[in-house]
């Protein structure tokens, strides 16, 4: 990967200079007292932020190029830094011809009170990755039983945008990106893990609906492209754990065993990059204290086993990260909980995690025109939950009486309404709710959400009983 470029500000002495030169302060006239120097913190110590750039599928230049190109294209134009995307410059044929688009990501955590980050504060990392296009491929046994796995070639088109869709308490996802950052970084320094250990496990727990299978694909997803620039090749492996289980006795272990065997070999490419997925882990990882304790055969015991023993010989292999999710957490056996490096709860979502679901339903639906009767539909931009609060807690006088802020009033109360619900039921409720209203092709915002409530409390009473 490239250096990250700096890029430094004309000293404003230097500008006072150059006014003297022209006549600006006569050479006889006293010099002004100089002027104290910024802080120096931001000048030495900048941001990282992470710019990716997606090629055109029809793209054939070389990754290199195109990240060279962009990073001229940054010091060039005195950019201020926000997460979200930022235009293909159209004076830039090359770039036009071969990048599909452009995002910056991770300034989310640095900016606080509503402050962006300026170009001179930051270190644009340029990551520059293709799409694949070839969809799941499917582990067939020949033998009549289901599919082991399903394997994805990284970053797939059918995972794009997934990370930025999905909205959890603050910080999770950065911690996340952190921990695999640390864990690969360690390998390929050569730490020596009987100093220092590390398993490379995510175990993400919690009830169902609140995004851990999703959080673990755009986790893969989004790896794969920061770190295309060691591993140009990364693979998604999720595990069918149902498939494992076999109707003779004592076979489910060797199945276990068998497809390990497969992933081990992926992960003797070193270029090669593997996820493994292991979804409602504890179908696979039971306690065994539980399993001892009852009068059922010990085949689940043998399964325990098995996997606990394809696991740490996965542990020599740098190059692998496992990513399992579990609705049940009590229910996995002690030994593979104490191997995970992580244990994240992903709960239900908050208010602000609730309402920034919703305004980004909304975002979509008047996007693509399905509330387009109200005026100024199109263009109509919905402001975050952090500067809706702040416009509430102004006196009344001073709030805006405006379409956006009335309309995030709204949606608050939308937000509100639906505590209780999982982010899987959220996703759902502004289709629900469309589909609910009386006349589906003449509704403006404002009318939907009301209907929206009333959809809410209906789901919610509906879950209730």
């Amino acid at each position: 990967m490239s250096t990250p470029m700096e890029v430094t500000l004309q000293n404003p002495r230097d500008a006072d200079i150059s006014n003297q030169q022209d006549g600006v302060v006569e050479a006889s006239a006293p010099l002004p007292p100089p002027t104290p120097p910024p802080p120096p913190v931001l000048s030495e110590c900048k941001v990282l932020v992470s710019v990716e750039a997606c090629l055109k599928p029809s793209s054939t230049a070389r990754i290199d190029d195109v990240r060279a190109a962009i990073e001229r294209m940054l010091e060039n134009r005195n950019l201020s830094y926000v997460d979200g995307p930022i235009p293909v410059p159209l004076d830039d044929p090359f770039l036009t011809e071969n990048v599909e688009r452009i995002c910056i990501g991770d300034t989310d955590e640095w900016v606080q009170n509503h402050e962006v980050l300026l170009f001179w504060q930051v270190k644009p990392v340029v990551h520059v990755f293709q799409l694949s296009e070839e969809g799941p491929c499917e582990d067939l046994s020949g033998d009549g039983q289901l599919s082991t796995f399903n394997e994805w070639i990284l970053p797939a088109r059918e995972f794009d945008g997934m990370w930025e869709s999905l909205i959890f308490e603050s910080g999770l996802k950065q911690r996340l990106l952190r921990y695999a950052a640390s864990a690969l970084l360690f390998t390929e320094k050569g730490v020596d893990p009987f100093l220092v250990s590390w398993n490379r496990i995510i175990l993400l727990h919690g009830p169902p609906g609140t995004g851990k299978t999703s959080l673990c694909k755009a986790l893969a997803q989004k790896l794969s492209i920061r770190f295309n620039y060691r591993y140009p090749q990364c693979q998604l492996v999720e595990v069918n754990a149902h498939s494992l289980f076999s109707k003779w006795f004592s076979e489910s272990g060797k199945l276990v065993a068998k497809l390990f065997q497969k992933i081990q070999e992926m992960v003797e490419e070193e270029n090669n990059l593997v996820f493994v997925l292991i979804d409602e882990v504890e179908s696979l990882a039971a306690a065994r204290k539980a399993a001892l304790s009852g009068s059922e055969p010990s085949d689940s015991i043998r399964v325990v086993n098995a996997l606990l023993t394809q696991m740490d010989k996965l542990k020599s292999s740098p190059n692998v990260i496992i990513l399992t999710t579990s609705n049940i957490t009590a229910a996995i056996d002690i030994a593979f909980v104490d191997r995970a490096d992580i244990k994240a709860y992903v709960g239900p979502p908050t208010l602000q995690a609730r309402y920034e679901i919703l305004r980004s339903c909304l975002q979509e639906l008047i996007r693509k025109a399905i509330l387009s009767s109200f005026q100024d539909c199109d263009n109509l931009i919905l402001p975050n939950y952090t500067s809706m609060k702040e416009k509430l807690n102004m006196p009344a006088a001073t709030q805006e009486v405006q379409t956006p802020f009335h309309l995030s009033k709204q949606l608050l109360e939308a937000a509100e309404a639906c505590e209780g619900l999982s982010g899987r039921a959220l996703r759902k409720l502004p289709f629900l709710a469309h589909a609910a209203v009386s006349d589906p092709y003449n509704c403006d915002p404002s009318r939907f959400l009301r209907t929206m409530i009333d959809t809410a409390k209906r789901e919610l009473s509906e879950l209730h009983d």
